[in-house]
Protein backbone atom coordinates (compact mmCIF):
# COMPACT_ATOMS: atom_id res chain seq x y z
CA UNK A 1 0.00 0.00 0.00
CA UNK A 2 1.35 3.54 -0.98
CA UNK A 3 1.83 6.50 0.68
CA UNK A 4 -0.87 8.51 -0.71
CA UNK A 5 -3.53 5.47 -0.48
CA UNK A 6 -2.61 5.37 3.47
CA UNK A 7 -3.43 9.18 3.57
CA UNK A 8 -6.46 9.22 2.02
CA UNK A 9 -7.68 6.51 4.11
CA UNK A 10 -7.14 9.03 6.98
CA UNK A 11 -8.23 11.57 5.04
CA UNK A 12 -11.76 9.83 5.20
CA UNK A 13 -11.59 9.04 8.56
CA UNK A 14 -10.89 12.18 9.85
CA UNK A 15 -13.56 13.63 7.51
CA UNK A 16 -16.02 10.93 9.16
CA UNK A 17 -15.44 11.62 12.89
CA UNK A 18 -15.52 15.61 11.92
CA UNK A 19 -18.84 14.78 11.04
CA UNK A 20 -19.78 12.83 14.02
CA UNK A 21 -18.19 15.10 16.31
CA UNK A 22 -20.61 18.26 14.72
CA UNK A 23 -23.67 15.96 15.20
CA UNK A 24 -22.81 15.80 18.68
CA UNK A 25 -22.25 18.79 19.56
CA UNK A 26 -25.39 20.09 17.81
CA UNK A 27 -27.64 17.90 19.45
CA UNK A 28 -26.10 18.74 22.76
CA UNK A 29 -26.78 22.51 22.16
CA UNK A 30 -30.02 21.58 21.54
CA UNK A 31 -30.21 19.63 24.36
CA UNK A 32 -29.27 22.49 26.22
CA UNK A 33 -31.32 25.20 25.05
CA UNK A 34 -34.87 22.80 25.55
CA UNK A 35 -33.54 22.34 29.41
CA UNK A 36 -33.19 25.83 29.78
CA UNK A 37 -36.19 26.96 27.96
CA UNK A 38 -38.05 24.16 30.31
CA UNK A 39 -36.60 25.59 33.41
CA UNK A 40 -37.10 29.21 32.73
CA UNK A 41 -41.28 28.27 31.63
CA UNK A 42 -41.14 26.16 34.89
CA UNK A 43 -39.66 29.38 37.31
CA UNK A 44 -42.29 31.74 35.17
CA UNK A 45 -45.09 29.30 36.40
CA UNK A 46 -43.92 28.79 39.84
CA UNK A 47 -44.14 32.45 40.37
CA UNK A 48 -47.52 33.62 38.70
CA UNK A 49 -49.91 34.12 41.39
CA UNK A 50 -52.40 33.16 39.19
CA UNK A 51 -51.27 29.77 38.39
CA UNK A 52 -50.11 29.03 41.64
CA UNK A 53 -51.79 31.11 44.50
CA UNK A 54 -51.74 31.07 48.10
CA UNK A 55 -55.62 29.81 48.51
CA UNK A 56 -55.58 29.76 52.49
CA UNK A 57 -54.28 30.52 55.50
CA UNK A 58 -54.67 28.28 58.19
CA UNK A 59 -53.67 29.98 61.85
CA UNK A 60 -53.33 27.73 64.70
CA UNK A 61 -52.88 28.49 68.30
CA UNK A 62 -54.42 30.71 71.12
CA UNK A 63 -55.26 34.16 70.03
CA UNK A 64 -56.90 36.62 72.40
CA UNK A 65 -55.41 40.38 70.98
CA UNK A 66 -55.08 39.49 67.66
CA UNK A 67 -57.83 39.94 65.39
CA UNK A 68 -57.79 37.97 61.98
CA UNK A 69 -58.57 41.50 60.23
CA UNK A 70 -54.43 42.37 61.66
CA UNK A 71 -53.29 39.36 60.57
CA UNK A 72 -55.01 39.79 56.86
CA UNK A 73 -53.75 43.41 56.76
CA UNK A 74 -50.10 41.88 57.53
CA UNK A 75 -49.69 39.37 54.85
CA UNK A 76 -51.89 41.47 51.94
CA UNK A 77 -48.89 42.38 50.29
CA UNK A 78 -47.01 38.85 51.00
CA UNK A 79 -50.54 37.29 49.10
CA UNK A 80 -49.87 38.24 46.21
CA UNK A 81 -47.33 36.08 45.45
CA UNK A 82 -47.09 32.57 44.06
CA UNK A 83 -47.05 29.80 46.75
CA UNK A 84 -43.41 28.76 46.26
CA UNK A 85 -42.33 32.48 45.45
CA UNK A 86 -43.79 33.64 49.04
CA UNK A 87 -40.55 33.86 51.45
CA UNK A 88 -42.02 32.32 54.64
CA UNK A 89 -39.48 33.85 56.65
CA UNK A 90 -40.86 37.31 55.30
CA UNK A 91 -44.46 36.23 56.64
CA UNK A 92 -43.13 34.69 60.25
CA UNK A 93 -41.72 38.77 60.24
CA UNK A 94 -44.76 40.38 59.16
CA UNK A 95 -46.83 38.26 61.61
CA UNK A 96 -44.30 38.71 65.06
CA UNK A 97 -44.09 42.45 64.08
CA UNK A 98 -48.25 42.61 64.94
CA UNK A 99 -48.15 44.14 68.52
CA UNK A 100 -49.59 40.98 70.09
CA UNK A 101 -47.89 38.41 68.71
CA UNK A 102 -44.74 36.61 70.26
CA UNK A 103 -43.52 34.32 68.03
CA UNK A 104 -44.57 33.15 64.89
CA UNK A 105 -43.67 29.89 62.89
CA UNK A 106 -45.30 29.25 59.47
CA UNK A 107 -44.78 26.30 56.86
CA UNK A 108 -45.92 25.70 53.30
CA UNK A 109 -48.58 22.93 53.05
CA UNK A 110 -49.22 21.54 49.81
CA UNK A 111 -50.65 22.34 47.41
CA UNK A 112 -51.64 25.92 48.03
CA UNK A 113 -51.85 26.81 51.98
CA UNK A 114 -49.76 27.96 54.61
CA UNK A 115 -49.94 27.05 57.59
CA UNK A 116 -49.13 29.29 60.80
CA UNK A 117 -48.68 28.75 64.68
CA UNK A 118 -49.05 31.81 66.34
CA UNK A 119 -47.66 32.64 70.19
CA UNK A 120 -49.25 35.82 71.67
CA UNK A 121 -47.42 37.68 74.14
CA UNK A 122 -48.61 36.76 77.85
CA UNK A 123 -48.81 39.88 79.89
CA UNK A 124 -48.26 39.80 83.39
CA UNK A 125 -47.86 43.60 84.35
CA UNK A 126 -47.77 47.39 83.35
CA UNK A 127 -44.53 48.81 82.60
CA UNK A 128 -43.69 52.27 83.16
CA UNK A 129 -47.49 53.45 82.19
CA UNK A 130 -47.83 52.69 78.92
CA UNK A 131 -45.75 49.01 78.01
CA UNK A 132 -46.19 45.91 79.31
CA UNK A 133 -43.96 43.06 80.63
CA UNK A 134 -44.46 39.34 79.55
CA UNK A 135 -43.96 36.73 81.72
CA UNK A 136 -40.15 36.40 81.07
CA UNK A 137 -39.91 40.14 82.01
CA UNK A 138 -39.84 41.43 78.83
CA UNK A 139 -40.68 44.42 77.61
CA UNK A 140 -43.69 45.36 74.70
CA UNK A 141 -45.50 47.67 73.61
CA UNK A 142 -48.96 47.33 72.45
CA UNK A 143 -52.47 49.15 72.21
CA UNK A 144 -54.24 49.00 75.89
CA UNK A 145 -56.81 46.34 75.59
CA UNK A 146 -60.12 46.27 77.97
CA UNK A 147 -60.51 42.57 78.46
CA UNK A 148 -57.17 42.48 80.24
CA UNK A 149 -57.81 42.42 84.45
CA UNK A 150 -56.38 44.13 86.70
CA UNK A 151 -52.24 43.96 86.65
CA UNK A 152 -49.49 45.12 88.77
CA UNK A 153 -47.61 48.40 87.65
CA UNK A 154 -43.94 47.88 87.51
CA UNK A 155 -41.50 50.67 86.81
CA UNK A 156 -37.79 51.04 86.49
CA UNK A 157 -34.99 52.17 84.43
CA UNK A 158 -34.34 50.54 80.91
CA UNK A 159 -32.88 47.09 81.01
CA UNK A 160 -34.40 46.51 84.86
CA UNK A 161 -38.04 44.98 83.73
CA UNK A 162 -36.23 41.51 84.49
CA UNK A 163 -34.91 42.62 87.63
CA UNK A 164 -37.97 43.99 88.67
CA UNK A 165 -40.12 41.69 87.98
CA UNK A 166 -38.41 39.00 89.80
CA UNK A 167 -38.87 41.38 93.24
CA UNK A 168 -41.85 41.78 92.39
CA UNK A 169 -43.04 38.28 92.82
CA UNK A 170 -40.85 37.57 95.55
CA UNK A 171 -42.53 40.71 97.82
CA UNK A 172 -45.93 39.85 96.39
CA UNK A 173 -45.38 35.57 97.31
CA UNK A 174 -44.06 37.21 101.18
CA UNK A 175 -47.13 39.65 101.22
CA UNK A 176 -49.52 37.68 100.01
CA UNK A 177 -49.39 34.76 102.53
CA UNK A 178 -49.83 37.27 105.31
CA UNK A 179 -52.90 39.12 103.57
CA UNK A 180 -51.17 41.68 101.54
CA UNK A 181 -51.95 42.37 98.25
CA UNK A 182 -48.80 44.19 96.37
CA UNK A 183 -50.04 46.67 93.74
CA UNK A 184 -46.98 48.17 92.41
CA UNK A 185 -43.30 48.26 93.08
CA UNK A 186 -40.64 50.38 91.20
CA UNK A 187 -37.15 51.05 91.30
CA UNK A 188 -35.54 54.75 91.16
CA UNK A 189 -32.55 55.06 88.95
CA UNK A 190 -30.84 55.52 92.40
CA UNK A 191 -31.86 51.31 92.99
CA UNK A 192 -34.16 51.95 95.82
CA UNK A 193 -37.59 50.29 96.16
CA UNK A 194 -40.72 51.70 96.77
CA UNK A 195 -43.53 49.47 96.74
CA UNK A 196 -47.72 50.55 96.68
CA UNK A 197 -50.47 47.67 98.48
CA UNK A 198 -53.20 47.31 97.79
CA UNK A 199 -54.66 49.22 100.27
CA UNK A 200 -52.95 52.30 99.35
CA UNK A 201 -50.44 52.00 101.74
CA UNK A 202 -47.21 52.98 100.30
CA UNK A 203 -43.32 51.62 101.71
CA UNK A 204 -40.60 52.89 101.29
CA UNK A 205 -37.27 49.95 101.00
CA UNK A 206 -34.78 51.79 100.26
CA UNK A 207 -31.60 50.09 98.17
CA UNK A 208 -30.81 47.00 100.67
CA UNK A 209 -32.24 44.34 102.57
CA UNK A 210 -36.08 44.65 100.71
CA UNK A 211 -37.23 41.01 102.21
CA UNK A 212 -36.27 41.61 105.52
CA UNK A 213 -37.79 45.45 105.69
CA UNK A 214 -41.26 43.51 104.29
CA UNK A 215 -40.88 41.27 107.70
CA UNK A 216 -40.72 43.86 109.69
CA UNK A 217 -43.95 45.93 107.89
CA UNK A 218 -45.73 42.53 108.80
CA UNK A 219 -44.60 42.52 112.07
CA UNK A 220 -45.35 45.71 113.29
CA UNK A 221 -48.55 46.36 111.30
CA UNK A 222 -50.74 44.77 113.62
CA UNK A 223 -49.89 47.21 116.39
CA UNK A 224 -50.30 49.98 113.35
CA UNK A 225 -54.23 49.24 112.45
CA UNK A 226 -54.62 49.51 116.39
CA UNK A 227 -54.13 53.41 116.33
CA UNK A 228 -57.29 55.10 115.52
CA UNK A 229 -55.63 56.48 112.42
CA UNK A 230 -55.48 55.48 108.89
CA UNK A 231 -51.85 54.23 107.56
CA UNK A 232 -50.62 55.89 104.79
CA UNK A 233 -47.20 55.49 104.41
CA UNK A 234 -44.13 53.19 106.00
CA UNK A 235 -40.93 54.28 105.66
CA UNK A 236 -38.78 51.27 106.47
CA UNK A 237 -35.45 52.37 105.41
CA UNK A 238 -33.74 52.25 108.86
CA UNK A 239 -31.59 49.79 110.03
CA UNK A 240 -33.95 48.92 113.16
CA UNK A 241 -37.39 50.56 113.52
CA UNK A 242 -39.77 52.15 110.71
CA UNK A 243 -41.33 55.82 110.43
CA UNK A 244 -45.21 55.84 109.70
CA UNK A 245 -47.09 58.33 107.81
CA UNK A 246 -50.77 58.82 108.80
CA UNK A 247 -53.26 60.00 106.33
CA UNK A 248 -54.57 62.57 108.49
CA UNK A 249 -51.25 64.25 108.55
CA UNK A 250 -50.79 63.93 104.93
CA UNK A 251 -54.46 65.89 104.35
CA UNK A 252 -53.17 68.47 106.62
CA UNK A 253 -49.48 68.62 105.24
CA UNK A 254 -50.85 68.71 101.54
CA UNK A 255 -53.68 72.36 102.66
Amino acid sequence: MSWAEVGSRWKAKLSQMDWYLCFGLIFLFLVLIGLSMAAWKLNLILHDADALPIEAVAIKGERTHTSDAEIQAALQDLMQRSFFSADVNQVQEALEALPWVYQASVRREWPAKLRVYLVEQHVVAHWNGDAWLNQLGEVFDAPQKEDIGPLPRLAGPEGQSKLVLTTYRQVSELLKINGFDLEGLSLSPRHAWHGVLASGITLELGREDKMARIQRFINVYPTLIKQDKDVAKVDLRYDTGLAVGWVNAQKRASK
